[in-house]
């Protein structure tokens, strides 16, 4: 295989030249994955997400509306939240490999692995016109009455006080 040398160019000018296209293509992608990362509040801004480009979560805030959630709901609206976070994240980077190395093979491998879209309502929060379901807890059974053992079952034993 013969390397495409341009007119008057030897072989060591070539590798010189792509050595700096991927660097510059390396640094691009650099800078576009540093700025990944995606930030997602719910509708109703109880649950506020920050995640890095990796997927870490870098912070968690809860609103005003948080504790009026309950802790099945709210619990909800943070994996939601971040799930959002996530799908958001993992499209920038791809999308931002893409730019880089354009449509590729290694690019269709990569969004490969994106998350799958939420389903039609994605919020995991109660939007805010939401009336908060309350449901009572089930009625715990009657505890069993205590017996008293009969007396003269350990009338040996001065320290038992039943």
């Amino acid at each position: 295989m013969q390397p495409n040398l341009g007119p008057g160019e030897d072989f060591q000018l070539l590798l010189e030249r792509q050595v700096r296209e991927m660097q510059a293509k390396a640094a691009a992608l650099n800078e576009a994955l540093s700025s990944a990362g995606a930030t997602v509040r719910t509708r109703d801004g109880a649950v506020t997400v920050t995640l890095a480009p990796n997927g870490a979560l870098t912070n968690l805030e809860l609103g005003h509306r948080a504790c009026e959630l309950g802790p099945a709901r709210l619990t909800a609206a943070i994996m939601g939240a971040v799930r959002d976070a996530q799908r958001q994240t993992a499209r920038a980077v791809a999308d931002s490999f893409a730019t880089i190395n354009g449509d590729s093979e290694s690019t269709d491998m990569v969004r490969s692995f994106l998350p799958p879209d939420p389903p039609p309502d994605g919020d995991f929060a109660a939007p805010e016109s939401a009336e908060l379901q309350r449901t009572p807890p089930p009625a715990a059974p009657p505890a069993p009455p205590r017996r008293r053992p009969q007396a003269d079952d350990h009338s040996d034993d001065e320290s038992n006080p039943w």
